[in-house]
Parts: C-alpha cells; structure tokens; sequence
C-alpha cells in the first residue's frame, strides 16, 4: 500500500449515500442545538453479531440528543490480544453521530447499551456480545482515564480505521493525524470486509 492509495478518486469501499437520505438526516439535525460529530465504534463476536450491532445502531438513533448520519460496512476480524482461534470472530463497524450530549452522557448511553446486551466485562480481551466504544469526540483531547479521547488505541486498529475511512475519508485522528495516511500506515491486512450482510441507516 501506498501514501497515494487514499487519494484515488474510485475506492469501492466507499458507498455513497443517497441525496434523500443526507437530506433527511441534515433535517432532523435541525432538532439538535450546537450538536457535535462523534465517531463510534461497534464489535462483537459472542451471539447473533449482525443483529446485535444493528440493535446498537438502532439504540443509539433512539436516544434523544443523538442522531445518527452514516453507517459503515460490516468488516470481520480475528480477535485482538488472544492467540489466533481461541474466541471467534468479530463483526465490526463505525458509526457517525451528531449529538448533543456531553461525552460523559454519551459514555453512560454507550455502556446502557452494552449492558441491554448482556456485556459482561470478566477478563481483558474476553469475548463479548458488543462494545460500543467514542473513537472521537468533536476535536476533544482529553487523558480522563474514564473517558480518553480520541480513543487511545484507536490510530493503530485497523478495524477501527478501515470502517471510520469508509465512512468519512476526510477525517483524521485528533493528536495523530488522517485517517486515511494512518491507514495507509497500518494496512488493512485481518480486515474482511462482508458484503452478504448490512447495517441499516435508522430511517
């Protein structure tokens, strides 16, 4: 891979969004006072894992002071930190949100929603039914320990940057750069994007 990959103009992992979706969304911004852009992260690889990330999809649209504006590809993945074959894989994907909660409400509704699905938290990288992680908040760099932002790990993840690119080739990661060169860093080597299967933008 090279520094030039991310700026060709036809990437197909880039789907665009319908004129009337963008439409509806921007409109129902319009509900939402000074609302910031927050990017959120969804894996899991315990259950029903297409199901369970579109629960979370659905859960975060539904909450008041959040709207959610773009849904990445679903992307499968060996498990992080364990040797190879001992959990099975995981299911993940991005999401956009415009929001007017606070970082620590959106922390306290990102766990809700975890514990919804049973998220049992036993051991470090133990298999799990759904996190549901803030990668970026706005331009927030905070080392909070509750709540740090962008997420530590976030610019070295693959499964977090491949999704995040589809879904906003433009951003970048407050502190270390864009997305697309940490990308390009990185490489998408254990990343398999599944076309069979889809997340749907709430209606």
């Amino acid at each position: 891979m090279t520094a030039e990959w991310p700026e060709q103009s036809a990437d197909p992992t880039v789907q665009p969004v319908p004129a009337s979706v963008v439409a509806a969304v921007d409109a129902a911004d319009s509900t939402l006072q000074n609302p910031k852009t927050a990017v959120i992260a969804l894996g899991g690889n315990l259950g029903n894992r297409l199901e369970t990330l579109q629960g979370a999809v659905d859960a975060l649209e539904d909450t008041p002071g959040v709207r959610v504006k773009a849904v990445s590809p679903v992307y499968e993945t060996e498990p992080w930190g364990v040797e190879p074959g001992t959990q099975p894989g995981y299911f993940n994907a991005v999401v956009l949100i415009r929001t007017t909660l606070p970082p620590g409400s959106l922390l306290e509704r990102a766990h809700a929603i975890e514990e919804a699905y049973l998220r049992v938290r036993a051991e470090r990288w133990g298999p799990r039914t759904i996190d549901v992680d803030i990668v970026a908040y706005d331009r927030v760099v905070s080392d909070d320990p509750v709540l740090t932002l962008p997420h530590p790990r976030a610019h070295e993840r693959a499964f977090v940057l491949v999704p995040w690119y589809d879904v906003d080739p433009a951003a970048d990661v407050p502190g270390h750069g864009p997305v697309a060169e940490l990308l390009a860093t990185v490489g998408r080597q254990g990343v398999q994007r599944r076309d069979d299967v889809e997340l749907r933008l709430p209606e």
